[in-house]
């Protein structure tokens, strides 16, 4: 399956696909995480080294034009990469997890990242999974990535969101885009939820309840002050990632 999670900025998308990830792993399926992120550090969130040496996936056009083929019976060309299949220069992995980055503007007044978002939706919609293996898009945070189309081929979109009215305003909007792109699944994820007024406050604004809802951790908080991977921070917000897990599991059968 391919699910992809998006939020406003800061509302904790980026930490809860670690969690997801690690717990998806530990339940004994491949996984790919792909940060698509302008702004990546899902490697920190994971505790992946080394990952000024990866080549990011903006950079994969030429191996996915030479890699293919022609359909049998047809003018076209097509190519469908597998999860094992991608070369490792593109990857790293931690814990059994493979991360791949999309990609970052380097420079000021470097432009948009439409090159690069292309080359990901391609890979995307082509991308042939087995039934054991999941990939994770951590995308950038607000609604452009559905504007470009980006993650029109994922399986569910995941809409974290915090009690406060402004992140509840993006999550909206990003769950009318999702539906109208076409992607199949939307769930809200609640984070930051510290008491019942909290869930309330998110059920009444959403016109929903989320799917999950995280609460706060301190010690989620100083591992990422501190540059520390934040998956190994606090054992207890494994419990929640497993309910996500679970929910996302019954939601595709």
């Amino acid at each position: 399956m391919k699910i992809a999670i998006s939020g406003k900025g800061g509302v904790g998308k980026s930490t809860i696909m670690a969690l997801l990830a690690r717990q998806t792993r530990k339940s004994g399926r491949e996984v790919l995480v792909i940060d698509a992120d302008p702004s990546p550090h899902m490697a920190q969130t994971l505790g992946v080294d080394n990952m000024d040496d990866i080549t990011p996936i903006a950079d994969m056009t030429k191996m996915l034009t030479e890699r293919a083929g022609k359909v049998e019976g047809s003018p076209f060309y097509n190519i469908n990469p597998k999860v094992d299949d991608l070369p490792a220069q593109f990857m790293r992995e931690k814990d059994g997890i493979k991360l791949m980055v999309l990609g970052a503007i380097q420079t000021a007044e470097g432009g948009c990242a439409c090159p690069e978002n292309t080359v990901l939706k391609r890979l995307l919609t082509k991308l042939l999974l087995t039934p054991t293996q999941t990939v994770l898009l951590d995308m950038e945070a607000g609604v452009e990535h559905l504007g470009r189309g980006t993650i029109a081929g994922v399986d569910a979109l995941l809409i974290v969101v915090i009690p406060a009215q402004s992140s509840i305003r993006t999550a909206v909007k990003i769950r009318k885009l999702a539906k109208d792109s076409g992607i199949p699944r939307v769930f809200f994820v609640g984070n930051l939820i510290e008491t019942g007024d909290d869930e309330q406050f998110l059920i009444t604004g959403l016109g929903e309840k989320p799917l999950v809802s995280f609460p706060g951790s301190p010690k989620i908080r100083t591992a990422e002050r501190s540059g520390s991977p934040v998956v190994d921070a606090d054992a207890t917000m494994n419990s929640v990632a497993d309910q996500l897990l679970a929910g996302l599991s019954a939601a595709m059968r």
